[in-house]
């Protein structure tokens, strides 16, 4: 019972589904928040293009990254504390 090239293909394309994963390690696909922030800054009546609309899109800029920057400290002291103490059955 010889397959030859066909069951290499076979398990290749079994198997590229599973790889994909892989690609998915880092960082989290950016998402564009642009459309929120601007809303959020026009409705505190700032003009487009003015030093305070600037200054509004800096500071949600700022926050975001301050709410990302929590959220992968909580993040780690978890992994780091369920290393550290283990449940054991």
């Amino acid at each position: 019972m010889k397959f030859g090239p066909a069951k290499h293909f076979i398990a290749l394309l079994l198997a590229a589904p599973l790889l994909t994963g892989c690609l998915e390690r880092g960082q989290p696909t950016m998402v564009d928040t642009s459309a929120d922030d601007d809303a959020f800054c026009r409705a505190n009546n700032v003009a487009v293009g003015s030093n305070d609309y600037v200054n509004c899109r800096k500071n949600r800029d700022v926050q975001r990254g301050n709410a990302n920057a929590r959220a992968d400290r909580s993040q780690r002291n978890l992994a780091e504390q369920m290393l550290n103490n283990p449940t054991r059955p």
